[in-house]
């Protein structure tokens, strides 16, 4: 009834009505804009799109599918048309001063990739989920993982993560996609088969968030990078250990190259302090170079991906994006 009320007063143009009916699923759908686009600037101006366009098309909202599922197809839609402008960030020159990286393993396709903070991760990360759903939520927000879904063709990518991710049911998803059955399943079958052979797999799982064991092997990391240990640093590492850098293409793999990279970071007497947050449900760090004048001037936000008690991947965001976890650009060296 209170729903109801609602819907009648926002169709009547009640804007406060509009932003109630549609506040519990704004989270989610930030989220789900995140899947598709791989960015979170981008997924923040697609969602606002979707709002526009749920706000100027709410009267001819037929209630043959929940609300839900109405702003789920309006919101993968403006997604679809955002991937179809191909206006994304493009890739950046290694710009750290003083410091000369290694010849990278390859370099990297999914340059716009950007974290997502945990802190909005835990308004969207337990939403209900479809009889079809294959994918924890927290699996389904990682790096490695959004990463794999940038390089599918993108109505491969939006079936996918509206099926195995949401869980709608195959006939849901073509309605959405103004498609039908069989082309759904066809593009589900092909985008199951592209993401199994590009996203990695860990031998050993990842310790649950916020365990004791995922703590102390962050812990052993922040004292191995303040310190500059290159050893302890490395012997942390896992064999096959993978380092990106979006929006810098250079990707490193295996434990060699990590080392001589780090031991990049570390030349010169550079010196740094990290400050705990968390990312795409993984543990994160804001990196801060120690200056002269006792300041810590910030350089970017690392991302940990565990396998075991180790570190299996290390992801380097530039410094722009430490507001979006509350950390400041500079801050007294400890």
């Amino acid at each position: 009834m209170v729903t109801g009320d609602l819907m009648s007063k926002a169709r009547a143009g009640n804007g406060d009505a509009f932003h109630a009916l549609i506040q519990p699923y704004r989270a989610e759908l930030q989220v789900h804009c995140y899947r598709v686009l791989g960015s979170l600037q981008d997924a923040e101006d697609a969602l606002q799109d979707t709002l526009l366009a749920a706000w100027q098309g709410l009267t001819g909202f037929e209630q043959r599918a929940s609300l839900r599922t109405w702003l789920y197809r309006i919101a993968t839609n403006q997604c679809l048309n955002a991937r179809r402008a191909a206006n994304r960030r493009r890739a950046k020159e290694w710009d750290v001063p003083h410091v000369q990286p290694p010849e990278p393993t390859r370099l990297g396709e999914v340059v716009w990739l950007e974290p997502y903070p945990d802190a909005l991760l835990e308004q969207a990360i337990h939403v209900p989920l479809g009889p079809e759903a294959r994918y924890e939520q927290t699996e389904s927000v990682s790096l490695a993982f959004i990463t794999a879904l940038q390089v599918l063709p993108p109505r491969q990518l939006a079936v996918l993560v509206l099926r195995d991710v949401l869980g709608f049911h195959a006939a849901e998803v073509a309605d959405m996609l103004d498609s039908t059955v069989d082309s759904v399943t066809s593009a589900l079958k092909r985008a199951r088969a592209a993401l199994q052979r590009r996203q990695p797999t860990a031998a050993d799982p990842a310790p649950a968030p916020g365990s004791a064991a995922e703590g102390a092997i962050t812990a052993k990391f922040v004292r191995a990078w303040e310190s500059a240990d290159l050893d302890t640093l490395v012997a942390l590492l896992t064999d096959d250990v993978f380092i990106s850098m979006p929006p810098v293409p250079f990707e490193y793999e295996g434990r060699d190259l990590a080392a001589r990279f780090c031991a990049g970071i570390f030349g010169a007497g550079r010196r740094f302090d990290l400050v705990p947050t968390r990312a795409n449900g993984q543990p994160a760090f804001g990196a801060y170079l120690r200056g002269t004048n006792g300041i810590s001037h910030g350089t970017g936000l690392y991302v940990l991906a565990l396998a075991g008690d180790r570190i299996s991947a290390m992801t380097r965001f530039d410094n722009a994006v430490l507001p979006w976890f509350g950390l400041p650009r500079s801050l007294p060296s400890r």
